[in-house]
Order: structure tokens, then C-alpha cells, then sequence
């Protein structure tokens, strides 16, 4: 028997077999401050822990195998009661959430193997003339995507207000690269303008050369992550089967209050520059 272990404490063998969590564990959480040793060795640098320290344990060891990140669990700690409860229920709802859109997913994945991708929408052509915008660019994951966009066209709308102006058309998204788990763009927040105004911080100013574009109209709804990847598909089909080329990055045109339209509202054209 250890002489040097304090009576009241348990070894770290001992507590891993009352809490549920490996050696290794148990020593990543000290290191992480999530679950700290109530006394270590100097000498030996053996590890001791209180019991009342085991249903600490056993709540992260429940907590990960709902497979919750190390950080948030360490949020979940510091609360107490209710406060704690909710937070694992805001996860939770968080886990349903993603896991819904996989489902989405999945289900796009096979129209698409199918050769049903993009059926339920119709397609047009439009000209478009030659714009001068100003414009933001920046580079972003597909989970952060919404918020910047929001942001970097809210910058564009003050700037010009800020100088009495305001957009001559609709303003539009470019996707210069592609935005998932992998790619993170760039994409460019662009808002159409007349008149002069001077580039600032991030916002650049350039023109916008005239081109034909086909396009579908889609819902509020429809914008969201992956009913999108739908009217993508269908105005990519539609450039192929017309016979045109592909002739700039795809974007997406936004009109209207976004904060007002109904969820069945039309909200926005995909779009894809084309020629010949």
C-alpha cells in the first residue's frame, strides 16, 4: 500500500473504475481543467481524487458518449440545475437539427445519382447589363456562411447610405470557389450602385461586365442548406441541355426584405453567367 496516499482519497485506478472513464481520459480532463486531481504526488506525481468527485465523472462520461465537444461540456460544468440541463438539451436539439439535414442530403444525393436532381424547378434566361457594384469578398465555412453574408451586406448598404446612395439593382453572392467542410470560397457580397463612391476598408469597387445568365426563382425556404443544392443542380442541367457555357461563377440574387418574407415567399434567384 502506498504510504503516502492521503486517506481520504482514491487513486486514479480506482476512480476510473467508479466513473467509467479510462486512465487516459482521466488524464486528459486534468490537463483540459474539466476534471482536476484533488491531490498530486510531488514526489511519485500519483494522482488522487475525492469521491465526491465521481459524479462529476460520470456526468462527462455521459455527456461524450452523447459525443459533445470537450468545450462545451466544460461550458455544461459551470452551471448549475436547470442552467446545466438546458444547455444539454440545446445541444441536443442542435445534434437533431444536423442530423435532419443529413437526412436532406442523403435524399438529394440519391435524386442526383438518379438523374432527378433539380426536376421540380423551371428555369429562364435573362440578359443582365453591365453593373458597377461594390463589393466585399471573403472566405468562410459552409456553418458560418449565413452570418457573413449578413454582415458584408449590411456593410455595403451603410456604406452607401453613408454617402446618399443606394443600390440600383438587386444585390447578389458570387461563389468564386466552393463553400463546404472542405473549400471555404472565396465568395463575394456584391450590391449594384450608381454614381461615385470611394472604396474603404474591405469594400472594393468594380464593374460588373454584362452577360447572359439562366436562373430559377426559389422560396425563403428553399435557401436553406440542402434544399438549395437542388436549384443548382437544376440551372446547371439547364446550361447543359441548352448548349451554353458555363461563363462565371454561379451566384445568388436576393431581393426584397429578407426579415419579411414568409418562409413560401420567393426570395432569391440562382443564377449561373453563361455564353454561346
Amino acid at each position: 500500500m502506498d504510504e503516502k496516499r492521503p486517506t481520504d482519497l482514491m487513486t486514479i485506478g480506482e476512480f476510473a473504475r467508479l466513473s467509467h472513464l479510462s486512465l487516459k481520459a482521466l488524464r486528459l480532463y486534468g490537463t483540459m481543467g474539466l476534471l482536476e486531481p484533488a491531490s498530486v504526488d510531488q514526489d511519485s506525481g500519483y494522482r488522487y481524487y475525492l469521491p465526491a468527485q465521481v459524479n462529476k465523472a460520470r456526468l462527462i462520461s455521459l455527456l461524450r458518449r452523447l459525443e459533445m465537444p470537450l468545450e462545451r461540456i466544460a461550458q455544461v460544468l459551470e452551471l448549475e440545475g436547470g442552467d446545466a440541463a438546458r444547455a444539454i438539451a440545446g445541444y441536443w436539439q442542435e445534434v437533431e437539427d444536423d442530423l435532419q439535414t443529413r437526412r436532406k442530403l442523403v435524399l438529394y444525393l440519391q435524386n442526383e445519382l438518379q438523374g432527378k436532381g433539380g426536376t421540380m424547378y423551371t428555369t429562364e434566361t435573362r440578359s443582365v447589363p453591365k453593373q458597377k457594384v461594390a463589393t466585399i469578398q471573403f472566405r468562410t465555412t459552409a456553418a458560418e456562411l449565413p452570418q457573413h453574408i449578413g454582415r458584408t451586406m449590411q456593410a455595403l448598404l451603410d456604406h452607401l447610405a453613408a454617402n446618399g446612395l443606394a443600390p440600383a439593382a438587386n444585390p447578389f453572392v458570387v461563389y468564386h470557389g466552393q463553400v463546404d467542410t472542405d473549400g471555404d470560397g472565396p465568395v463575394e457580397t456584391c450590391v449594384p450602385f450608381e454614381g461615385a463612391l470611394e472604396p474603404t476598408g474591405d469594400i472594393r469597387i468594380r464593374i460588373e461586365p454584362a452577360h447572359a445568365e439562366v436562373f430559377t426563382r426559389i422560396t425563403k425556404a428553399q435557401v436553406e442548406f440542402p434544399a438549395i443544392l437542388d436549384a443548382y443542380s437544376a440551372v446547371h442541367r439547364a446550361v447543359s441541355e441548352a448548349g451554353h457555357k458555363e461563363h462565371g461563377a454561379p451566384r445568388e440574387v436576393y431581393f426584397g426584405d429578407w426579415d419579411s418574407f414568409a418562409d413560401d415567399d420567393p426570395a432569391c434567384d440562382i443564377a449561373v453567367p453563361v455564353s454561346g
